[in-house]
């Protein structure tokens, strides 16, 4: 087959959830055939400016089809595999992604409000032990490590919050987040372990900066900071896994 740039063309996307709409689309067009088996996929430019998108979305779209098999690097260039994995790139069927929508939802709803209370009450005792379970976190640490850490470091938070109803409330949710099958499922397939990486050392950076609002005393920053990171990870985990 020559060695030539395909002709397909793609529809604009909107701002919200791009490299996942993005991979949808790319996969629609690998799946129907428009983009064969062996060929050689178009530009990131090329995309950008047709998705009228940022690379980075594009690069982010293409790595995830990479993790699955759909395609293959060859050098600087990327080709639609030659032989297609059995793969569900899109996640509005998917129930494990409606679990994630639902779970993030009510995080939201008492995690923010938690570390608000947090910044604001916790004693002495209490700021020194969240920084130190904040440090644990690191680049590169092993998923079960993670996930311990994850859990104590934001038990901690709750009961910094001095408020026992609310510890009771967030432990039910973290009891659900850290027992659900599904999230087990999206974390550890064979097929999501370089994009769960990305989450695992993102997250080590937000654990530190929520870490030293509360230290500070600052409820808006770690408020925000608490935010940024349940966005940062349910977006990871809606968009980048599969």
């Amino acid at each position: 087959m020559p060695d030539a740039e395909s002709s397909v063309t793609f529809e604009p996307i909107g701002r919200e959830t791009l490299s996942g709409r993005i991979r949808e689309q790319l996969y629609e067009r690998i799946s129907t055939g428009e983009l064969q088996p062996g060929a050689r996929m178009p530009s990131e430019r090329s995309l950008s400016d047709q998705f009228q998108v940022a690379r980075t979305s594009v690069r982010e779209a293409i790595q995830g089809l990479v993790s699955l098999g759909v395609i293959e690097r060859r050098g600087n260039r990327s080709y639609v595999a030659e032989r297609l994995p059995d793969v569900n790139v899109n996640g509005g069927g998917d129930d494990r992604k409606a679990f994630v929508r639902q779970l993030f939802e009510t995080r939201r709803a008492l995690e923010l409000p938690i570390i608000e209370l947090a910044a604001e009450r916790a004693s002495a005792v209490d700021r020194a032990e969240i920084e130190t379970l904040s440090k644990r976190f690191r680049a590169g640490m092993e998923l079960g490590e993670f996930r311990r850490a994850d859990r104590q470091f934001h038990a901690a938070i709750a009961r910094a919050s001095g408020n026992p109803l609310l510890m009771e409330m967030y432990g039910k949710v973290l009891a659900r987040l850290f027992g659900s099958e599904e999230f087990d499922e999206l974390l550890t397939s064979d097929r999501n372990r370089v994009e769960v990486t990305k989450i695992v050392d993102e997250s080590a950076d937000h654990h530190a900066t929520i870490a030293a609002a509360i230290a500070a005393g600052d409820a808006g920053a770690a408020v925000r900071e608490g935010g940024r990171h349940l966005s940062a990870v349910e977006q990871g985990m809606l968009d980048r896994l599969m």
